[in-house]
């Protein structure tokens, strides 16, 4: 594998600030490891609000983002974001220069800021995290004139890459087919954990008192389906008559205040805590604390091609899993996880049940999942692939 030595690389994401993206940081630590220089634009959130810091040799560049929930909001949210990632580009084109333009999608928005430095012989990543089209009619259930717009602009993405990055195997379908790129430019880099970096430990005041601890991380969205999971969480306490189960859902995101009041609706405040972001200590604490983990996800086309950080990170704990049944979900976790029937919420809380009534199958499944996730999904298995990526966009220049 050809050194990155002398190459400068500029990675720009876009919905979540760096070190906080998992994904992005150990692509750029990476990078970083194999003798990039490696500057990272990325936007503020609590926690993040410095606008410039050096990180184990990584510079980061965060500008300021408000959050959209509607659709007018995107395009106020995306259009500030193209501003502060001209305005920072240039700003290190000129001070540190760079190779590489490495874009994180959503929005598929920002070949608009790599489109001037190709002249400059820059080469152009995509680094293809969500099918965004899809996850539109996920969140508003029909096709118009803006998911017309999402398609043009993925596919420019596509047009304007020298290589991309695909996170599983459905996604480099899709930039084989609806991208119309190469087979050699698409290079499949799943999201795996860095297991050197994760904290084990354990801490029974997770479970509150209670005998069963079940959590679920990731963010708090309509498409994540924590709803069905509330359903689920009442059908076991309601119709089960199971009340020896503390539920922790952890994450935040532009959903998190409904989901809170629809809980106290619901009358689930007792058995269910909702914590918002915490850190990774905290997080990692509660997940290897847990019995089982779950990963409501709706049934969906956006959610049937995408893999889930949060799948990878139980696998990583050697927690049990229970999940719709949905293509991604199950060629990650394999025999890891039981499948519940798609949209059934009392599936899945039988599901769950099945679990903590079983210890032996816990640990089996858990075990299953840990020995996967070492033997072929974590990031270390992952590096490879992106070097290749580089290599192949720097081909001209080593």
């Amino acid at each position: 594998m050809a050194s990155l030595n002398k190459k400068k690389v500029l990675i720009i994401v876009e919905n979540l600030p760096v070190p906080f993206d998992r994904r992005v940081w150990l692509e750029a630590n990476t990078l970083k490891k194999n003798g990039a220089s490696v500057c990272v634009i990325c936007p503020k959130k609590p926690g993040y609000e410095k606008s410039y810091e050096e990180i184990n040799g990584i510079k980061v560049y965060r500008h300021s983002l408000r959050e959209a929930s509607s659709k007018l909001g995107y395009f106020f949210e995306y259009s500030q974001a193209l501003l502060n990632q001209f305005f920072l580009s240039w700003k290190i084109f000129f001070k540190h220069g760079f190779h590489i333009i490495h874009a994180c999608n959503p929005p598929d928005l920002i070949f608009l800021v790599a489109i001037p430095f190709k002249l400059f012989g820059v080469k152009f990543i995509f680094d293809h995290h969500d099918i965004n089209p899809e996850l539109y009619f996920a969140k508003f259930g029909k096709q118009g004139v803006f998911w017309h717009l999402l398609i043009f602009f993925e596919k420019m993405s596509f047009l304007f890459s020298d290589i991309v990055i695909s996170t599983n195997e459905s996604y480099k379908e899709i930039a084989i087919t609806r991208g119309r790129k190469n087979d050699k430019s698409v290079f499949v880099v799943r999201s795996g954990p860095d297991v050197n970096k994760l904290i084990y430990s354990y801490n029974e005041k997770h479970k509150n008192k209670k005998a069963y601890l079940v959590s679920y991380v990731g963010v708090m969205g309509e498409q994540e389906g924590i709803d069905l999971l509330l359903q689920s969480i009442q059908f076991i306490i309601t119709t089960k008559k199971r009340t020896d189960i503390h539920f922790k859902i952890i994450g935040g995101g532009p959903a998190y205040q409904s989901l809170v009041k629809t809980a106290r609706d619901m009358n689930l405040t007792e058995h269910v805590e909702f914590t918002g972001r915490v850190s990774d200590e905290e997080l990692f604490e509660t997940l290897n604390s847990s019995d089982v983990c779950v990963n409501p996800d709706k049934p969906n086309e956006m959610n049937d091609k995408s893999t889930m950080n949060k799948i990878l990170e139980y696998m990583a704990f050697s927690k049990p899993i229970v999940q719709y049944d949905l293509l991604e979900g199950r060629r990650s976790a394999s025999s890891s996880s039981l499948y519940a029937i798609n949209g059934d919420t009392e599936d899945f809380g039988a599901k769950i049940l099945q679990l903590l009534d079983n210890r032996e199958l816990r640990i089996s499944m858990g075990k299953i999942g840990k020995e996967r996730l070492y033997n072929e999904l974590s990031w270390e298995h992952q590096e490879d692939s992106l070097l290749a990526a580089y290599k192949a966009a720097l081909k001209n220049y080593l």
